[in-house]
C-alpha cells in the first residue's frame, strides 16, 4: 500500500481498506470485470484499487498523440513555476467548480490544481469540463504521483472510441448530456419529477444539477465505488446513479417541508449526507434495478438533444460559455408574454416539465384557438399544419381540462389518404389537469417488454386501435423527434408502434398509453373518451363532454432572437 498513499490523508479514508488482504485482478473479460465492479471487488483494498484503475485506464482507447507521465514532468515546472500551488488559478472551463478535497492530504490538494492547469495545457480543445477537479481529485488517491495521475486522465479525455463516452469535454455535450438526465427522469422517476415540478419554478434548471451531484458532493466512498463501475461500463451508470439518488431522494423527504429555499440546495446537502439514509451497496443496486432502454438509446437520445442545441445556436464557440455569467438555456413559461383561456403559467409550466427537454427550450406560440377561429376542423388543421410538435388543450363545460402533446406533424394524416390512419411516436401522451393531474403516456413507454415481442400486442393496444388500423408511418421521424423513441428503433410492428393519433375531415382521434383515448367530433364542440382503467383509477375526462374553449399551442423557439 506504501505506493499509494503519498497523497492520502489516512485519518479521513475508510479504516476497512487498510485492514483488508491484498488480492489480485486478473480477470480480462468484460462481463466478469463488470461483475466484480458491481459487487465491490476491489473496493475494500487500496492497493488493489489502484492497480484495478491502472489496469482499466490503461486499455481505454486513446488517440495517438496522447500526453503521458514524461510530459507532465516536462511541462508542470513552467506552467507552474514558483507559485503557490494551493492559490494557483482553475482554468474557465472548470466553470468555478468545487475541488473536492476527499481523502487527500495537503500535498494533493495542491497536486490537483497544478495538474488541472497541465492538462489545460495539453488539451485545448476542452471548452466546458466542471467534472474534472473530482476526477483528478479520486484518482490522485490512487497514484503513485503526479505524473502516474495526470496520465491516467489524459487517456481519460483522450478516449477515441466512439462507443465508450466518458467526460463531457465541451458545454454542448455537457448540456445535452442535462437535457438526456432531465428526459430520462420524466419517463422513469415520475414520482420523484412531479415532486420537482411541484416545488420548482423551472425543473430543467433542477436537473441541470446532475453531474455535480456525481462529482462534487457525494462522499469519498460513493463516488470511488461509482466510478469503479465506471470505468468498466461507461457513462450510462452516471445516468443510472444520478437517477437512484433523486429516487432515494423523494422516498425521504417526500411529504417533509425544504430544509432551504432551493431544492437544488435541498438535494445537494442530501447527497452529501446520503451515508444516514443509504449505503453505497443499496445505491448501486437501486441504480442497476432501474430498467433503462439499451446505450444506443442513450446515445441517440443524447445526439438529438445535442442537434437540439446546435440548432438554437449553442455551441461551444460562444464566449459566454465558459463564464459563470453564461447564457442559461433551461427556460420557463414566460408569464408576461403568456396568456390562455383554458391554463395559467403555473399549469403550462408543469405541462412544459413533461416534453422532451430539446422542446422545453422554446416558448409557448399560440396556434388555434375555438373562441377567435371558430370550431371548424379544417381550419384547426390549416393553423396546425407546418407545426412540429403540438399541444392541445380542451376545458369543457364541466370545468373539466385535458389535453395531449402531439410529436408530430398534423400533415401526416394525407399519408393514408382517404383512410383514417394513425401516426405519431412513443413521445406523445395525453393528460388531465382539472380535477386532478395525470399523465398517461404511451403503453410500450410502461410496458417496454412489449417492445421485445414478434407480434401484435392486441390487448395492450390504445382504444382505437381495436376498430381502427394504420397503414402509414412517418417517412423519417428521426429528423423531427428524438430517435429515443421512434418506432423504427422497436421490433414492432409499423402498424402498432405508430398507432397514437389519426385525423380525418369527419374527426381526430388520439389514443393514451394507459388505455386513454380521446375523440373529437367535426365540429370540434363535442367529444369523448374511452379508458378501460387497466393502470389509472381516474378517467381522462368525462366519457362524453362538450367542448367550451380548444386551443392548440405550437412551440417558438426564443434562443435564435
Amino acid at each position: 500500500m506504501d505506493e499509494y498513499n503519498r497523497f492520502v490523508d489516512w485519518d479521513k479514508m475508510d479504516v476497512t481498506v487498510q485492514s483488508q488482504d491484498a488480492k489480485e485482478l486478473t480477470c480480462t473479460e468484460f462481463q466478469e470485470l463488470k461483475q466484480l465492479a458491481r459487487q465491490g471487488y476491489w473496493s475494500k483494498n487500496h492497493s488493489l484499487r489502484a492497480k484495478a484503475y491502472h489496469k482499466l485506464i490503461s486499455n481505454i482507447p486513446c488517440r495517438t498523440v496522447t500526453p503521458d507521465a514524461n510530459v507532465y514532468r516536462d511541462i508542470v515546472v513552467k506552467i507552474v513555476g514558483k507559485r503557490n500551488s494551493s492559490s494557483l488559478p482553475l482554468p474557465e472551463f472548470v466553470d468555478n467548480s468545487l475541488v473536492p478535497t476527499y481523502c487527500l492530504n495537503a500535498e494533493g490538494i495542491g497536486a490537483v490544481r497544478k495538474i488541472i492547469l497541465c492538462i489545460a495545457n495539453q488539451f485545448p480543445d476542452i471548452s466546458f469540463c466542471p467534472a474534472l477537479p473530482s476526477v483528478i481529485a479520486l484518482l490522485l488517491h490512487y497514484s503513485k504521483d503526479e505524473a502516474e495521475c495526470f496520465e491516467q486522465v489524459c487517456r481519460i479525455l483522450a478516449c477515441n472510441d466512439p462507443s465508450k463516452r466518458l467526460i463531457d469535454q465541451t458545454f454542448l455535450a455537457f448540456e445535452s448530456s442535462c437535457m438526456t438526465f432531465g428526459d430520462l427522469v420524466n419517463k422513469y422517476c415520475q414520482a420523484a419529477h412531479k415532486l420537482m415540478v411541484a416545488v420548482s419554478e423551472d425543473v430543467l434548471e433542477v436537473y441541470s444539477d446532475w453531474q455535480r451531484w456525481l462529482f462534487g458532493e457525494l462522499p469519498m466512498v460513493y463516488v470511488a465505488r461509482v466510478f469503479d463501475v465506471f470505468l468498466v461500463e461507461g457513462y450510462k451508470v452516471l445516468y443510472r446513479v444520478a437517477l437512484a439518488l433523486l429516487k432515494f431522494f423523494h422516498k425521504v423527504r417526500a411529504g417533509q417541508p425544504m430544509e432551504s429555499d432551493s431544492i437544488q440546495q435541498d438535494i445537494r446537502a442530501f447527497v452529501r449526507d446520503i451515508a444516514k439514509s443509504v449505503s453505497p451497496e443499496r445505491l448501486l443496486e437501486k441504480a442497476f434495478a432501474i430498467r433503462l432502454f439499451s446505450r444506443k438509446e442513450i446515445q441517440l437520445l443524447q445526439m438529438a438533444n445535442e442537434k437540439a442545441l446546435q440548432q438554437k445556436g449553442i455551441t461551444v464557440k460562444q464566449k459566454s460559455v465558459a463564464s459563470p455569467k453564461r447564457q442559461n438555456v433551461h427556460l420557463a413559461v414566460h408569464a408576461e408574454n403568456f396568456k390562455s383561456e383554458i391554463v395559467s403559467v403555473k399549469e403550462m409550466r408543469d405541462i412544459w416539465s413533461w416534453i422532451p427537454e430539446r422542446f422545453a427550450l422554446c416558448q409557448p406560440l399560440l396556434l388555434f384557438t375555438t373562441l377567435e377561429h371558430g370550431c371548424s376542423l379544417s381550419r384547426f388543421y390549416s393553423h396546425s399544419e407546418g407545426h412540429e410538435p403540438t399541444l392541445l388543450l380542451i376545458k369543457t363545460t364541466a370545468k373539466e381540462v385535458c389535453g395531449a402533446y402531439l410529436s408530430t406533424d398534423w400533415s401526416e394524416r394525407r399519408r393514408g389518404g382517404n383512410k383514417l390512419s394513425f401516426f405519431g411516436t412513443g413521445e406523445c401522451f395525453v393528460f388531465r389537469l382539472q380535477p386532478e393531474v395525470e399523465r398517461y403516456e404511451w403503453v410500450i413507454i410502461k410496458h417496454p417488454e412489449l417492445a421485445t415481442t414478434g407480434s401484435e400486442p392486441e390487448n395492450h393496444a390504445s382504444p382505437a386501435s381495436s376498430t381502427l388500423c394504420s397503414s402509414s408511418v412517418p417517412s423519417d421521424p428521426s429528423d423531427r423527434l428524438s430517435p429515443f423513441l421512434s418506432a423504427r428503433h422497436f421490433n414492432l410492428p409499423s402498424k402498432t408502434a405508430s398507432m397514437f393519433m389519426a385525423g380525418s375531415s369527419e374527426c381526430i382521434i388520439i389514443g393514451g398509453g394507459d388505455g386513454q383515448a380521446l375523440y373529437l367530433d367535426a365540429d370540434l364542440n363535442h367529444g369523448r373518451t374511452s379508458h378501460c382503467n387497466t393502470f389509472n383509477n381516474q378517467p381522462l375526462c368525462s366519457e362524453s363532454f362538450q367542448i367550451s374553449v380548444l386551443e392548440v399551442w405550437g412551440f417558438r423557439d426564443t434562443m435564435n432572437g
